[in-house]
């Protein structure tokens, strides 16, 4: 009989953001996003300067957690959770821990979309879910080999999941995703009315 086995795995951490202490009310971070939003002039400015939809704090504000409480709760939890994440990827750390890099805001309106990208510099990346209204994007996660496969056929649709070029993921208000930051991902059109928030973060090894 021959064997089959899946080599290479590309893992995928996905969790309630209140598994861990101490619990964050969805309702109060989505108001700070939107007040923050409103209030940063710079990161409007750059936002409109780079045909950025919507809004962002990437390019603007660098000490979230310094200037509002329910960032510094957000980023103790974010730590359990990119803890848990790389314990399970078996990394060995040495001496040395996963540590905040960047964390911002996004705000998606309708048609608002973020194209494919990676993160560089970054062991581990990932999102949490403020708002995320009926018909708004999903993320889409791009198989790492996609630039090797040159002649290779398309997969079936019917195909097994991980074997998929591309996987869609749904994700709830107050959850998180975690992924190792070399994994290109994107988000999709906002289909939806309504905007969809988001705080993503980077974390980084030293």
């Amino acid at each position: 009989m021959p064997q089959i086995e899946s080599l290479f795995v590309t893992r995928l951490y996905r969790a309630a953001l209140s598994e861990f202490d101490p619990k964050i009310d969805p309702g109060e971070l989505e108001s700070s996003c939107l007040v923050i939003a409103e209030d940063d002039e710079a990161g409007q400015e750059w936002c409109e300067k780079n045909g950025y939809p919507g809004y962002t704090s990437y390019a603007s504000l660098t000490d979230l957690p310094w200037r509002f409480p329910i960032f510094a709760d957000l980023v103790t939890v974010l730590d359990s959770h990119v803890a848990a994440f790389a314990k399970d990827l078996e990394f060995d750390l040495g001496e040395g821990e996963l540590k905040l890099e960047d964390i911002w805001i996004n705000i998606l309106p309708e048609g608002g979309m973020h194209s494919s990208h990676l993160h560089p510099h970054s062991v581990i990346s990932g999102t949490t879910y403020v708002a995320m209204p009926q018909g708004a994007s999903a993320l889409k996660l791009e198989d790492p080999r996609s630039g090797r496969m040159m002649a290779a056929p398309t997969r079936l649709k019917t195909g097994r999941r991980e074997l998929q070029p591309f996987i869609y993921l749904k994700p709830d208000v107050a959850d998180v995703l975690l992924w190792e930051s070399w994994l290109r991902h994107e988000v999709p059109m906002n289909m939806s009315e309504d905007e969809r928030i988001s705080v993503s973060f980077n974390y980084s090894w030293g």
